[in-house]
């Protein structure tokens, strides 16, 4: 694969709150080593991918404010993160952000489920890029990345999934998943993609 303007690098929800130190997630103490690699992981693919005129697109999964600034939160997350709160992924906000190691990205798009494609307009921006593969990683393999993957697999786009660029917080649903999506994806790997780049 080459990656020329009709390739974009998506990088899923590698926002603040999910990863840095001052994040919603570190403040409550929910971490995973695999998680946190991530960026270092990325960074020289978003190099590469910029090298050869590729696209860097961002997701980033979001907490719409709702009367008084509280977020409007579905039912699942709530049971699952009772941490969230006010001001949390909000858009605009530090927290939302995409890690300064792979920022700027070109294209930013705010999603509100685990898919990024699910009532939102990365399809439309990506179309209009003239956006035809996507060299998929980030979080986590078994909800936004897996998601987000079979969504563009069923709008006819050609999908890598970086297998090692990716990560979920249980080492085994993290290959599960990525078993998986081989089914729909090509897998490859943050060094074999940077090598095919450069070639």
């Amino acid at each position: 694969m080459k990656a020329l303007s009709d390739t974009a690098l998506l990088l899923i929800d590698l926002q603040n709150d999910f990863l840095h130190p001052d994040g919603a997630y570190a403040r409550a103490g929910v971490s995973c080593e695999a998680i946190a690699t991530l960026p270092v992981l990325l960074a020289p693919v978003c190099d590469a991918v910029r090298r050869a005129g590729g696209w860097i697109v961002s997701t980033h999964f979001t907490l719409v404010p709702g009367r008084d600034a509280e977020p409007l939160i579905d039912r699942h997350l709530r049971d699952l993160r009772p941490f969230l709160t006010r001001g949390d992924f909000a858009p605009g906000s530090f927290g939302h952000a995409l890690v300064d190691e792979l920022s700027p990205a070109d294209l930013s798009v705010e999603k509100v489920a685990y898919s990024a494609f699910h009532m939102s307009r990365l399809e439309w921006v990506l179309r209009k890029a003239g956006i035809t593969r996507l060299v998929a990683g980030g979080i986590v393999t078994n909800g936004g990345v897996a998601s987000t993957v079979r969504d563009a697999h069923v709008r006819g786009f050609d999908v890598t999934v970086l297998s090692d660029g990716c990560a979920a917080f249980e080492r085994r649903v993290h290959e599960v998943n990525l078993e998986a999506l081989g089914g729909i994806a090509q897998l490859s790997t943050c060094a074999a993609l940077i090598d095919q780049l450069a070639g």
